[in-house]
């Protein structure tokens, strides 16, 4: 059974997809979790991210830009922004603890960004 982190990864790709230009990826975000085996609560978990995350992305990227300091979100890396948007969305609509989430933004960092991605993503989640 797949863990809550292994479905915050999964979204992760799926939002990334998204970003690059990809906007039907949504139809195919069932087979996109099936095979990395992400199912039942775990699946309802993961497809509540994603949807929330794109229904309040205009929010999202508001509360992002706001907290970049002098940069741009268009300089902030393609997954680095998609585990941005997933933790800022964790943070603002849902009731998971923000420490968890933030917890969970670096270690997908640690995973699937650049090097200097966890410290920047720990710094720009604390400060929201």
């Amino acid at each position: 059974m797949a863990t809550r982190t292994q479905a915050r990864e999964s979204i992760v790709g799926l939002l990334y997809a998204y970003d690059l230009g990809n906007t039907e990826i949504a139809k195919f975000s069932d087979i996109v979790l099936e095979d990395k085996k992400i199912r039942n609560k775990q699946k309802d978990f993961a497809m509540n991210l994603f949807e929330g995350t794109l229904e309040n992305l205009e929010v999202i990227d508001k509360n992002l830009s706001e907290h970049l300091q002098k940069r741009d979100i268009k300089e902030v890396g393609a997954v680095e922004k998609a585990i941005l948007r997933l933790s800022i969305y964790e943070i603002v609509f849902t009731k998971l603890d923000k420490a968890i989430v933030i917890n969970e933004a670096i270690e997908l960092a640690k995973k699937l960004a650049s090097d200097n991605a966890p410290k920047f993503i720990n710094g720009l989640l604390d400060s929201i």
